[in-house]
């Protein structure tokens, strides 16, 4: 225990040392990774700390000024965790990963350190007290203003609490989904709720790491995809393998990214444009990594848009960090550029009229890319800005969102010529659907609810043919429901009760 707290200590002071040796620059890269094998009370982990090191160097492969801390009991967490926090500053990306058990309570997940003890039924408050909540963590990079800070769990393992002969602790093996991510956070879990992580395939699988690190670490190193481009390739190839044992892992992830984040490279197409710049700070007295640097149109105070579907069309609606006094736009890279007018308002930073900050666009407007330029206090056009239109992920983006806000309103309960369940509103919303289960009387959804498929050109009216409503027993008290989402996230369960 000193050896490992001095090895802490002198990681800290050289963190200091270079913070003060080295200039602010902003944005750079910042990462911890844990990986916990040595359990004292709870079953030992055979890969975890493998796990840890390979993601370790995968990222100081991309530009990360990496930490690597293994075996951490609860007082090393919250020691190793401190270390992090002083490494991080505004505009960073920050990127934690943690490898070993981890267990979730009432919807809560702890990361579990090496000391935690074997807590039995009735004593949760003992595995929370000597856990780290995994929402704490998210809290510490807001409260540090990191652009981005990406999470990545590989801890779906079984309950380790379960002892033959006793009754565990209340809760579940794996973690629970994480859908109320605050802006700029985006997390990817090692398998699906209720599903475990397979650490291998067969007694014959001699690879090192889990088969979630050693695929997600791989689809990071490829050159110009963003994160949610990788998380999709790791859930597509983790499942794969997983189906090849007749297991089910299913990774998820959860994006409230403000923007595209590449890690290796930008977007096919745009790397010439692309030139490195000067190593970032050093952070842990790593060697220098070069980074490179992002195009105009990637930077922090780009523009950016949100795009929501109506009957009539899209809104488009763009945020621009710098004050404006004029926005123009066009389709693609020719034709003439149109401003989009003003609003009856005066802006309180410039004391003139609010250009207006939002287009319409038909229906059937194709995928493409609208140029946004605009002028700034001093008269100067700046731009123009790239913004990406895809119709087909901003529908599904956009109904997801609703569908996240309005989750009181999944279903309804009616009383006519029997007792009915109504999901009009799963239906209206169903383009960023993949699957509805429903239990009924049961907190476990195990039925799947049939939905119409989703009609791109009017994607909330309800199909004429459509049945949104199921007849239940006169004597049925709830109905718990759980969506699966098209980007392969999950929800939380909802239970609705007459």
């Amino acid at each position: 225990m000193k050896s490992w707290l001095s090895r802490l200590s002198a990681t800290v002071l050289a963190v200091g040392l270079v913070a003060l040796a080295a200039p602010a620059q902003a944005e750079k890269r910042v990462a911890l990774v844990i990986g916990n094998n040595d359990y004292r009370n709870v079953p030992k982990l055979q890969k975890a700390v493998n796990d840890a090191r390979t993601m370790g160097d995968t990222l100081k492969q991309l530009g990360f000024n990496v930490m690597v801390a293994e075996n951490l009991n609860r007082q090393a967490f919250s020691e190793t965790l401190l270390a992090f926090d002083r490494a991080v500053e505004p505009g960073d990306t920050a990127f934690f990963f943690y490898a070993g058990h981890g267990f979730e309570i009432a919807g809560q997940n702890f990361l579990l350190p090496t000391d935690v003890p074997a807590a039995t039924e009735g004593q949760e408050e003992l595995v929370r007290d000597a856990s780290v909540l995994a929402d704490r963590i998210i809290e510490r990079l807001q409260n540090k203003k990191a652009r981005t800070s990406i999470l990545v769990f590989d801890a779906c393992r079984n309950n380790p609490f379960e002892r033959a002969g006793t009754r565990a602790v209340a809760g579940g093996g794996g973690l629970a989904p994480m859908t109320q991510l605050p802006e700029g956070v985006f997390s990817v879990f090692s398998a699906g709720p209720r599903q475990t992580a397979l650490d291998r395939l067969s007694n014959d699988d001699a690879n090192p790491n889990s088969v979630f690190t050693r695929t997600f670490a791989r689809e990071l190193l490829q050159p110009g995809e963003n994160m949610v481009q990788v998380a999709q390739r790791t859930r597509r190839l983790v499942s794969e393998m997983a189906e090849t044992v007749k297991h089910k892992q299913i990774p998820v992830y959860f994006d409230q990214m403000v923007d595209d984040v590449f890690l290796n490279g930008i977007a096919k197409g745009q790397a010439e444009a692309a030139k490195p710049s000067a190593p970032p700070q050093q952070v842990a007295a790593l060697p220098p990594v070069s980074v490179p640097k992002l195009p105009k149109e990637d930077t922090v105070n780009a523009p950016i848009a949100s795009f929501s579907r109506h009957n009539g069309g899209w809104s488009v609606v763009f945020s621009i960090a710098d004050p404006a006094l004029g926005i123009s736009w066009r389709i693609g890279d020719s034709g003439d550029f149109r401003e989009t007018g003003f609003m009856d308002t005066l802006d309180p930073r410039t004391r003139k009229r609010m250009p207006n900050p939002s287009i319409e666009l038909p229906a059937d407007a194709p995928a493409g890319t609208i140029q946004l330029r605009y002028v700034d206090t001093q008269g100067e056009m700046q731009g123009p800005f790239p913004i990406k239109f895809d119709p087909d992920a901003a529908l599904i983006r956009d109904q997801r969102k609703i569908l996240d806000m309005t989750a009181t309103s999944w279903l309804s309960f009616r009383e006519f010529n029997g007792l009915l369940v109504y999901y009009t509103h799963l239906m209206s919303y169903r383009c960023a659907i993949r699957e509805v289960r429903i239990g009924i009387d049961s907190a476990v959804p195990d039925k799947v609810l049939k939905m119409p498929a989703c009609n791109q050109r009017d994607p909330s009216a309800i199909p004429s043919d459509a049945q949104p409503y199921l007849k239940l027993a006169p004597q049925t008290k709830s109905v718990s429901v759980e969506l699966t989402y098209r980007d392969g996230s999950v929800s939380e369960i909802k239970t609705f009760r007459r």
